[in-house]
Order: structure tokens, then sequence, then C-alpha cells
């Protein structure tokens, strides 16, 4: 069948939340004419002076003509049936994550809607396949997830049931881009693309504050500062709604047969079990009340500065420490190099200073008879990050003030790490690299599509795949197998997709 989504065509929406609202008031804004419902009497009503409102703030703003903004209103009316709707040729659903409430409402609109029109649900998570279950015409049926706010994310995942028309595809991929998107292609797997790809940052967050390597602020702090991210894990789950991210963790944990990976966090489900949800109540992860006392996160005191700061002596590979010893030495530090030294090392006095691998200080310090050893995290620039963590075995610890002496001198705050394996930023990177690997595996789903929809999807600095590719799948598949020598867990294996890379010595953009 050929599908011809237009300006002509009449989109109803159902769900009037945020979500829906936000199609609602984007759909009009490109153009069409739109019929919002919603079950609860009055929410669609209230839906529109929300949207009003956010129009009058475009206004003022400068982004919005008041002309313009009479004529996208014009275009929504609410409609308090669902036979009100009839005559649209796209539905958007909205409603509450229930696959039994998904397929009645789809079930019922099959009555109502001509044979042509074509049926699209916002899931986050659900199977498109079991939402069209039932219907007479499944292949109408497609996943279209929108992000929220929906006019302002620009991405959308497209996502096809197993009896979704091919033909559909190209025209929710052409309406997509009509309306401003930029959409891809995602599997009809758990939590397709982004939802999918995102459980590692929430789940080795949680986990590394379990085991105590520093408090959520600090974890947080490095991720942002040292990672780029635009929130760390558990800023993101107070913005979230801790209920709401527990919801996608256990609807993913569920569809994947209980996979491990996914299994929720004692530590959220008792935040989500006091009412502690974030932000919407006050409190989560941090006091988001207006009295809460300001975020502190403290950095290791810098040693009374010696004269001279030491020479640091450095390896013939310093592999991704390079940037930050040459920011060292334009700071005065200097630097020089020594045969001899493992690959990712330096040198201060008698102390090695070595980037994580996901082993911890302890096991590698070990092997050379307990000699001092401070371990680094990953920074995703270390030519202009502000902040950086490091742990250290026994024997190091007492070293950890020299060398936030060295690093101050450029300008870098130290955050004192417990010895845990992996640390903070290297190991959430890896493991959002070899989930997405996972993804591209078992789906077919391309490298550009995964990274788009990550960077576009949650705003992170970089696609996963391509931080795999910089660091190296070698380097990547080293820093899993150590974490699943260490804990002893199914949870690091390593994705087929990432095995290969490294082995064939390949990326996966091209």
């Amino acid at each position: 069948m050929a599908y011809l989504l237009n300006r002509s065509t009449a989109v109803a929406v159902i769900g009037a939340g945020s979500m829906g609202a936000g199609i609602a008031q984007l759909a009009a804004q490109s153009g069409h004419a739109v019929r919002l419902h919603d079950a609860q009497a009055g929410a669609a009503a209230a839906a529109l002076g929300r949207i009003a409102a956010d129009l009058d703030g475009a206004v003022k703003r400068g982004k919005l003509q008041a002309d313009e903004r009479a004529t996208v209103l014009a275009r929504i009316s609410a409609a308090d049936t669902l036979d009100a709707l009839g005559g649209c040729g796209l539905v958007v659903e909205a409603i509450v994550e229930r696959l039994d409430v998904k397929q009645g409402l789809f079930r019922a609109l099959e009555k109502l809607l001509a044979s042509d029109a074509v049926l699209a649900t916002n899931t986050s998570s659900i199977s498109i396949t079991a939402v069209a279950q039932g219907l007479q015409h499944p292949q109408r049926l497609i996943g279209w997830h929108f992000f929220n706010p929906a006019t302002r994310m620009k991405l959308v995942e497209i996502i096809r049931g197993v009896e979704t028309d091919q033909a559909l595809v190209p025209a929710m991929h052409a309406l997509s881009k009509a309306w401003g998107k930029t959409s891809v292609d995602a599997p009809n797997t758990p939590g397709f693309i982004v939802n999918r790809v995102a459980r590692p940052y929430y789940a080795e967050g949680l986990r590394l504050l379990a085991e105590g390597l520093a408090p959520a602020a600090a974890i947080d702090k490095l991720m942002v500062e040292a990672g780029g991210f635009a929130l760390g894990p558990f800023e993101l789950m107070d913005l979230i709604g801790l209920d709401v991210n527990l919801s996608v963790t256990e609807s993913v944990f569920q569809a994947t047969a209980y996979d491990p990976r996914y299994a929720p966090h004692v530590i959220q489900q008792e935040l989500v079990r006091s009412g502690r949800f974030g932000r919407k109540t006050g409190r989560g992860f941090y006091d988001h009340g207006k009295d809460a006392a300001p975020r502190s996160v403290p950095t290791v005191a810098v040693a009374a500065s010696p004269h001279t700061l030491p020479t640091l002596h450095f390896a013939s590979h310093p592999g991704p420490l390079l940037p930050l010893l040459q920011r060292l030495q334009a700071a005065g530090i200097h630097v020089a190099a020594r045969e001899g030294l493992p690959d990712d090392t330096f040198v201060m006095g008698d102390t090695h200073i070595a980037l994580t691998d996901g082993r911890t200080a302890a096991e590698r310090g070990a092997a050379n008879d307990g000699a001092p050893l401070l371990l680094l995290d990953l920074a995703r620039d270390y030519a202009t990050t502000t902040h950086l963590g490091a742990a250290a075995n026994l024997a190091g610890a007492a070293h950890l003030p020299a060398l936030a002496g060295v690093l101050a001198a450029a300008n870098i705050a130290l955050i004192e790490l417990a010895d845990v394996a992996g640390l903070a930023l290297m190991r959430t990177v890896c493991c959002l690299a070899n989930e997405a690997a996972d993804v591209m595996t078992w789906t077919g789903t391309t490298a550009r599509d995964i990274d788009t929809a990550m960077l576009l999807g949650t705003a992170y600095p970089i696609g996963p795949l391509a931080w795999a590719d910089a660091l190296g799948a070698a380097r990547v598949s080293g820093v899993l197998a150590n974490l699943q020598a260490h804990y002893g867990e199914v949870r690091y294996r390593r994705a087929p997709a990432l095995s290969r890379a490294r082995f064939d010595n390949a990326r996966f953009h091209g």
C-alpha cells in the first residue's frame, strides 16, 4: 500500500499528558489539523491551555509571531470521544505504558478509522508486534517513539513490528523530517535503541555508589566535567523520575528473560518505595527543596608545594594520557620520556600513575610488590577537563596530594575515588559501548543509527560506538574482560560485534 502523509492529513493524538500534548503541538506547528483526546474528562482542554502557554513563551522570546501562535492554536481541537477522531489519517497514541490498554485502544480505533489510516504508538519499550496483536490490519501499525519534550527533542525512533508494512517505514521517515525531526530505524527489541543502550549509564552508576566508589554528587561531577555528559546518572534519574526510570528498567529486565545485566538495583527500588521519586516529589538522590543546601564535591587537598614540582617520566606509548602530559608540560611541569615503562603510564618520583584498565589498584600494585600506584579515570578530553578521578592502592594513598598538586598546576581538580574496578567514567563508557555493540550484533542496527539516537535522544557528548572507536575495541574489550574476571559475573560479557572489532582491529564507523 502507498501511504501519503502530508499537511493535509488530519492527525489524532490520544493521551494529553506532557508527551501527547507535545506531539499535538508539534503536529499543529507542522501544518496539520489536530484532534487531541484523553479518556480523562477535561485533560485535553487542560493540555490546550499548556500548549497556549508554551506558544506564548515562544512569542515572548521572539521565536514565533503572534499571528502564527493563533494559527497553530486554531489547528488543535479537543475531542471528547474516540468517535470524534473519525476521518483522521494518522493516529498517534501516547497513553499509559500498559500493553493491554494499548491493544484495547487500537482495536477500538480500527473500527472507527478508514482502512488506510496509519496507527502509530509512542511506546518507549513495549513490543510493536505485541501492540498490533489482534488487529485486523496489523500492517498499518508502527512504532513512532518521540522524546520529551517532543517539541524540542530532535530524535524519533521508527520501529517495525513483524506485521508492519515495509512501505510505511519511508513514509514515516519523510513525515518525521517534515516535522523537523531526525529519525532512525530502531529494532523491535526491549528498549529499542535509546532506552536499551542507556541502561548501563544508570546501572553502573548505582553499582558504583553501592560499592562506595564515591558519593553520588562526586560521581555526577566526574561524568559531567570529565565525561562531557549533560547530567550525571543520579541527577538524570532525579530529573526523569526514579519511578519512571525504574519502570523502564523493569520492563527491559522482564523482556530480556531476566538477563542479570538489566536487573533493577535495590538502592533505586528502596527510594521508589519510600516515595522519593526525584524532582517531582522534592527528594530523590538529592534534596530539591527550596531550602536544600548547595551540593559540594570535596577534592584532594594539594600537598604543600615544593619549590619545584617533580619531573614526570612517561612511557613511550602513553596512549590516551598523552594530551594530559602535554597539558601539564604547557603548565610548566617538566616531563621526559623513560624507556621500559608500561603503556598508558607515567611516573612521579617513585609513584606509578596509570590509566585504569578495569583492574583495581590493589591487584595491579600487587604485581609490583605493592609499590605505590595511582589509577587515573578516563576523561573525554584530557586537554580541557576541569576534574579527574583517581584511586590508589594501599601504598599509593599518601601520594594523592602530590598528584593533586601537579594537576592543580594545569587547573585540574582531583577527586579521590575508592579502589573500585574500572572507576567511574572508563567503566561506564565501556559498558555503554558494549551495550551498543550488543544491539548492533543481534538486531543489525547500524552504528550510525545507534550513535545518532544516543546523541540526540540523551545528549551524550559522543556516540558510544564512536567512543569505542576512539579508545580502540581492544581497550574496551580488555576493560570489560577485567571487570568480568574481578566480579565473576556475565554482566560484563563482551558483545560479539565488539570481539570481532577487537580481533580484526576494526572500527564500528568505517
